[in-house]
């Protein structure tokens, strides 16, 4: 199995200033966050860097200032977010040229496809580009779950170097790193920030967790424990790091679930002093004082404040 990706990767959160523009000082503090947690690699332009909502000039502002703040020292994986085909190649090309060492891509969106259209989305992707290409799959954001059957084709066919999997669908996921076991250089992440303990035990190579942001140590502790067979160990750290992402319930409901979510990691970074604000990308709302007073409470129980 490949090595080179596995570990902790977490989605890189993108500052904005009180005024909406990008942060670039805060997204260095982020990375430099992030490398000293002990982090395997950074995935930048994902869900958890709110990139919907970002300008063609801010996506490109925001890999080259990761990628030089990282300076090389981990593997910057980048997302080639797009809606169809071209449009994502034209992407990817884009992203390499700042230092992206691979992609990731997810199914056509918004454009409505089928199995077999997806699997000519990514077999012409693959023909295209010269890096490593890790499907996304995230129907939430999609509407559509990649076939299990697709992807352990596309891996054993070097279409694909892995998948980062954010269904939320526990079985399906299981079921897919049983398809994949023989499968030579394939990488499976699991985005379940809860349960990264059973999709590592299961034979996952590694996590992408939005909750990475705020304590990459902690999962990578988690990780090494894996490692090491220690899974009472790695399931005391989950237990944690679950108490930890209780963060994302604090909001009450003035918010959009993902201006929550996203909302409670750039504000539990603003509690530590590594960002400047916990602003979201507009249109979302950023999370206020008394939902910033309530995860300071869990930020201190967890010792991270």
């Amino acid at each position: 199995m490949s090595t080179q990706y596995q570990g902790v990767i977490p989605p890189v959160v993108t500052p904005r200033h009180a005024d909406g523009s990008l942060d670039t000082a805060s997204l260095k503090n982020v990375t430099q966050h992030l490398l000293d947690g002990g982090v395997s690699g950074l995935f930048v332009l994902g869900s958890s860097g709110e990139v919907p909502y970002m300008t063609n000039a801010e996506r490109e502002q925001v890999v080259s200032t990761i990628a030089d703040a990282n300076a090389g020292a981990v593997p910057l994986i980048v997302g080639a977010n797009e809606q169809t085909t071209n449009r994502v190649i034209e992407e990817a090309k884009k992203v390499i040229d700042l230092g992206a060492d691979a992609i990731v891509v997810t199914s056509m969106y918004y454009a409505i496809g089928n199995a077999a259209e997806t699997e000519t989305h990514f077999r012409s992707i693959h023909a295209a580009i010269d890096k490593p290409i890790f499907a996304y799959d995230v129907p939430v954001r999609t509407h559509y779950k990649l076939p299990t059957d697709l992807l352990v084709r596309l891996g054993r066919d070097g279409v694909i170097a892995g998948v980062k999997d954010s269904s939320g669908d526990d079985v399906s996921f299981r079921q897919l790193l049983l398809a994949a076991k023989d499968v030579p250089d394939f990488d499976i992440f699991t985005g379940h920030e809860v349960v990264v303990d059973g999709a590592l035990l299961g034979g996952a190579q590694g996590v992408v967790p939005g909750l990475g942001n705020v304590d990459p140590a902690g999962y990578r502790r988690l990780f090494d424990a894996a490692q090491a067979g220690d899974w009472a160990g790695a399931a005391r750290e989950q237990d944690r790091l679950a108490d930890l992402f209780e963060i994302v319930y604090t909001p009450n409901g003035r918010v959009s679930g993902g201006a929550a979510g996203l909302g409670a990691f750039k504000t539990a970074l603003k509690v530590m002093g590594i960002i400047e604000s916990n602003t979201m990308s507009a249109p979302m709302l950023s999370l206020n004082e008394d939902e910033t007073t309530a995860i300071k409470v869990i930020l201190e129980r967890n010792g991270l404040v």
